[in-house]
């Protein structure tokens, strides 16, 4: 196995580059990372429909691959599939939602914005910071100072409405790297549909041009808990098809949508995990167990380096990639490396490979919640199944609605 891999899984795109792509079929380029050729076809991927308004639709947890795999569950989700318009786009590594959030929000990968991990070093403080929980200790907007794509199109005369659960209004993460426009809170999905039909039809009604952006986290948190394969995700993905084809039904036949998500997801059984706890080798030598359990990053004692490679390589070597940080900033893993980024990214990355011999994990029980410790579906190595999401596109369907 080489010491690191040198590419993500082959697609149409990067994560980082939708929303900047909506925001052009609205008529309001920004910065940011462009779709790449469809390599099937040799020619450029179909570019997004123009339109006025748009509804972009975050489904955490819906990977390209279970929806391939359980897609009876989502009727809707196939149909568009098949659209001349949708593709196959490959989030960054780590496939998680916090750095994920970060490409999707800034249009820039991780190495720019900053948010390499779900548990990273504080390089100020010297203590694991949380990217998704986030620490009122940690100032979002200098944590992540760039754009964001909403306050950029903001500034084209283009509305943009949040729409979420209330806890992530001015929360660190979505002022990190979410932030822009007006945010509306809902629970359910019904209610989130609701919302996002009321914000186009308030356009309209003012021949303004906008922008929805609207999350639904539950398919990814019942993947963690009962696994991506269970009959707990399949009726959870049909709860989401109904309500993306709700959506699409409601919405007049000019607006933009579009479906994609974060990461997928792979199911890992107990047995098939290590407990830094229990491994008096792999301790050896690390201060601080971040990132999660399918893509660490260890933060090692002055000089311990060389030491902690070999011993997690002889244990772990022909199942996971163990690599220094300045090996995975020169293999491109999060893009070009700010600076001030750099310390910010384990002194050694270790990501789980399932080329061998199935899915793998390593936690650490010493620092991790209990409740962590027992969820079954997990994410982010850069595996297909992990990395590889759906860009599903559509218009609306409602041609009497103008």
């Amino acid at each position: 196995m080489p010491l690191f891999p040198t590419s993500l899984p082959t697609s149409d795109g990067s994560l980082s580059a939708v929303l900047p792509t909506v925001a052009a079929a609205l008529g309001a380029p920004v910065a940011g990372l462009a779709l790449l050729p469809d390599p099937a076809q040799d020619a450029p991927a179909a570019p997004l429909p123009e339109a006025s308004c748009a509804v972009v639709v975050l489904v955490d947890g819906l990977g390209e691959l279970l929806l391939a795999r359980r897609g009876g569950h989502a009727p809707t989700l196939r149909r568009i599939r098949a659209e001349p318009a949708s593709r196959v786009v490959s989030c960054a590594f780590p496939s998680t939602t916090a750095t994920s959030m970060g490409c999707v929000g800034t249009g820039v990968l991780p190495g720019t914005h900053g948010l390499v991990g779900l548990d990273v070093r504080d390089p100020a403080r010297g203590v694991l910071f949380n990217e998704l929980a986030w620490d009122p200790e940690v100032d979002a907007r200098r944590w992540q100072p760039n754009p964001t794509v909403f306050e950029a199109v903001l500034g084209q005369g283009v509305e943009v409405v949040r729409v979420g659960p209330a806890f992530f209004d001015g929360s660190g993460l979505t002022e990190a790297v979410l932030r822009g426009g007006r945010f509306e809170a809902a629970s359910s999905l019904d209610a989130r549909v609701d919302a996002a039909v009321r914000a186009v039809q308030s356009a309209r009604r003012r021949r303004a041009r906008c922008l929805v952006f609207l999350y639904w986290g539950e398919l990814d948190k019942t993947g963690h808990l009962h696994g991506c394969g269970s009959w707990q995700w399949g009726e959870e993905l049909s709860a989401v098809d109904a309500a993306v084809r709700a959506l699409a039904r409601r919405l007049d036949d000019r607006t933009l949508v579009v479906v994609t998500a974060d990461h997928g997801m792979v199911d890992v059984p107990m047995a098939d995990r290590l407990d830094v706890a229990t491994e008096p080798d792999l301790a050896a030598g690390v201060d601080l167990v971040g990132g999660e359990p399918r893509a660490l990053h260890l933060y090692c004692r002055p000089g311990a380096v060389p030491d902690v490679v070999a011993a997690w390589r002889a244990r772990l070597g022909d199942r996971m990639h163990v690599a220094t940080r300045e090996d995975v900033v020169a293999a491109g893993w999060f893009g070009p490396v700010a600076e001030h980024v750099l310390p910010r990214i384990g002194d050694v990355v270790v990501t789980a490979d399932d080329s061998s011999d199935g899915a793998v994990a390593v936690v650490d029980s010493r620092t991790a919640r209990p409740e962590v410790l027992r969820l079954l579906g997990l994410h982010g190595a850069a595996t297909a199944a992990e990395c590889l999401v759906p860009l599903l596109v559509t218009m609306g369907e409602n041609r009497t609605a103008r």
